[in-house]
């Protein structure tokens, strides 16, 4: 069986499946090539506000009956944005698809906005920023952002501000997607055990009243990288830190190397070399993670922890040993592991039809194919000691690295 089958509608929506058996649920989803990064000025946060938006009235639907189409039947609907992209998606029972399949192209290109629901969606945000921003764990995220990429935007939060949040009305939503809207930069993603030709037919069905959006759309690189460091007092007991850099973006060849070594450093086994150090060896963290964000264009790298202040130089201290442990070529035995470790993550990954759908829907949206997990393999599997050490080498210079520090004090 193929891994996947594609179908392009006259107004140029593509259509992706994959038929998978052994499971009565079907998984998809619209993700579009839009983001926060696309927003002006002016707009900063509005699309995540229109994520939101999308569940609270559509020109035959009031806010009740979106969320009770699925939901009345133990489907799920749900919706996400990220700096480049926007996803609404559902979870259904195969028999219940062609009603998820109707549902999504209404609330994706059919919301109406009402300016009764923003108002109320507004509160919602605020609280919603005030949580994020309460958590020095989750906050600090996206102000090293800001150290990041300063005045591009990258490094504007997601959520937007309060002043930008309060400033939209309907027509801030109209005018943000007619500028961004593009038929084909869209991807309508599908995994579930009906075949290809029952997709197509649903799909032809329920998009083809949809309008031909031919919006222009370009982002502006980053570039001008320079490294800094801050001190943030909050009212808080720990000291929480972030540290890293620019790394590789989407096309870049080297970025699978680095997401190999990140894995190492710090991916989610409890066995990663940080963890290893600075929790299991000398017990200085609760918890410590690395993290690697991949965009179009460029990509950012970073070291999470929280420590007792008086502790936070020794965690910086231990954290810079292994870097400097990466920057040499691994032996035979470590690389080995390494490349058998990560595999195994992505094998598992590919399990949750959920995540599956949208890697397909994602990889075809910004690369025009989808690799199978075979073929990610093989180039796991070509990667040499030296070149993981060049790349770390590269991103994992001391004196490129920026530093974002909250401490203990009144702010």
């Amino acid at each position: 069986m193929k891994d996947y089958e594609s179908y392009t509608l006259p107004n140029g929506i593509r259509v992706v499946h994959k038929q998978v058996s052994n499971t009565k649920i079907a998984h998809c989803g619209f993700i579009l090539d839009i983001g926060s990064r696309d927003e002006k000025p002016h707009q900063q946060g509005i699309a995540h506000f229109w994520e939101h938006m999308a569940f609270k009235g559509t020109e035959k639907r009031k806010a009740y009956h979106i969320l009770s189409r699925l939901e009345d039947y133990g489907g799920e609907l749900n919706a996400y944005t990220t700096k480049e992209k926007i996803c609404f998606h559902a979870s259904v029972l195969e028999d219940q698809f062609d009603k998820a399949l109707e549902l999504l192209v209404d609330i994706t290109f059919f919301s109406i906005f009402p300016e009764k629901e923003i108002h109320k969606e507004r509160t919602v945000i605020l609280e919603e920023m005030s949580m994020y921003w309460d958590d020095p764990g989750e906050a600090i995220h996206d102000h090293f952002d800001e150290l990041l990429f300063p005045d591009h935007p990258l490094g504007k939060n997601i959520m937007g501000t309060s002043v930008s949040v309060n400033g939209f009305g309907r027509e801030s939503f109209l005018e943000f997607i007619r500028q961004n809207l593009h038929n084909e930069r869209l991807i309508f993603s599908s995994v579930g055990p009906l075949p290809f030709k029952k997709v197509k037919a649903m799909a032809e069905k329920h998009f083809s009243h949809v309008p031909n959006y031919t919006a222009l759309h370009r982002r502006d690189p980053f570039s001008g990288y320079r490294p800094k460091s801050q001190l943030v007092d909050r009212p808080i007991t720990q000291a929480h830190c972030v540290m890293g850099g620019p790394a590789f973006g989407q096309y870049d060849e080297r970025r699978l190397k680095f997401f190999m070594l990140n894995n190492l450093l710090g991916g989610p086994s409890m066995n990663s070399r940080l963890n290893l150090s600075l929790r299991e060896k000398f017990g200085l963290v609760y918890a410590v993670e690395s993290n690697y964000n991949i965009y179009l264009d460029t990509g950012s790298f970073s070291v999470y922890f929280a420590s007792d202040p008086s502790m936070l130089e020794r965690c910086l201290s231990l954290t810079f040993k292994e870097f400097d442990k990466l920057k040499e070529p691994m032996g035979t035995l470590q690389l080995h592991k390494a490349k058998q470790q990560l595999m195994g993550q992505l094998a598992m990954a590919e399990e949750s039809n959920l995540n599956l759908m949208l890697m397909i829907g994602k990889s075809l949206l910004d690369t025009g194919t989808v690799e199978t997990i075979g073929q990610v393999f093989d180039q796991i599997d070509a990667i040499t000691a030296p070149e993981l050490a060049e790349v770390a080498r590269e991103v994992l210079a001391a004196d490129q690295l920026s530093r974002l520090v909250y401490q203990p004090g009144r702010p």
